[in-house]
């Protein structure tokens, strides 16, 4: 449904907007950022992928992880690069010198609200150095509303409820699905504004519409493996007891 929303697909050469109103969205936010990234990085030559964020960005939202981030999107440690600017204006200077670049994969530009310098014109010189490049770019922004850029597409992203881990075509009760986003595209020339639910399946490295994947299962609240009818619990019940309560401790020795 997205992928027909967009023409085909989203642009690989073209600045692009996600952002998220909350600043608590911003794993969510960053984590859909990482998943069109690791798309491109499937799909071509593996080329480095640099992150650029002001201090104060991360301090509030940290830093990235490596390893959670090899794990969910299959970006290798050596191939993120991370630029922290002291400043929104030095961040901007280091994406549009970026942009140029046909060595990077792509671009990502991460600032909280809503900074002076993210105008028109700064924008409109993000999107035509991509372009050129045939590189993307994506503005991440956090804890902001709308604001006129150059970005031809805006995703507003927030965390979704994960859905029950499906075993053998059935979900298992009690359980945490893959990691979910709710996708708002509030900007698109070629159609109109919608919002889905994207599940992100970290082995495939590849989105799936949660209302086409789930549309004809019902849930199940029952366990696949019921509870053994013959005989007690081999598990004991559990009891309230200090970890070191059976511990011993010598006296200590006087010194003469």
């Amino acid at each position: 449904a997205l992928d027909k929303a967009l023409g085909g697909g989203l642009a690989s050469a073209a600045l692009t907007e996600v952002h998220g109103r909350q600043m608590r969205d911003a794993g969510a936010a960053a984590g859909f950022v990482l998943a069109l990234s690791a798309l491109l990085l499937k799909a071509a030559a593996p080329r480095p992928l640099l992150w650029i964020a002001t201090s104060d960005m991360l301090a509030q939202a940290g830093l990235p992880y490596l390893h959670g981030i090899a794990r969910l999107f299959g970006i290798a440690a050596e191939t993120l690069l991370l630029a922290e600017a002291p400043k929104a204006l030095d961040a901007f200077w280091i994406a549009e010198e970026a942009a140029g670049l046909k060595s990077l994969s792509a671009v990502v530009l991460e600032l909280p609200g809503k900074p002076r310098h993210l105008d028109l014109d700064a924008t409109r010189r993000l999107h035509r150095r991509a372009v050129l490049a045939g590189r993307p770019v994506f503005l991440l922004r956090h804890s902001s509303g709308p604001q006129p850029t150059a970005a031809p597409l805006r995703f507003v992203v927030s965390p979704a409820p994960a859905a029950p881990r499906r075993i053998l075509g059935r979900p298992l009760a009690g359980s945490i699905g893959p990691p979910a986003f709710t996708v708002e595209l509030e900007k698109n020339r070629l159609a109109p504004p919608m919002r889905l639910v994207l599940e992100w399946n970290a082995d495939e490295l590849s989105f799936e519409h949660r209302a086409a994947r789930h549309e004809s299962a019902t849930p199940d609240p029952v366990a696949l493996v019921s509870l053994s009818r013959h005989g007690t619990d081999m598990a004991a019940p559990a009891r309230p007891r200090m970890a070191y309560g059976m511990l011993r401790f010598p006296a200590a020795r006087r010194q003469s």
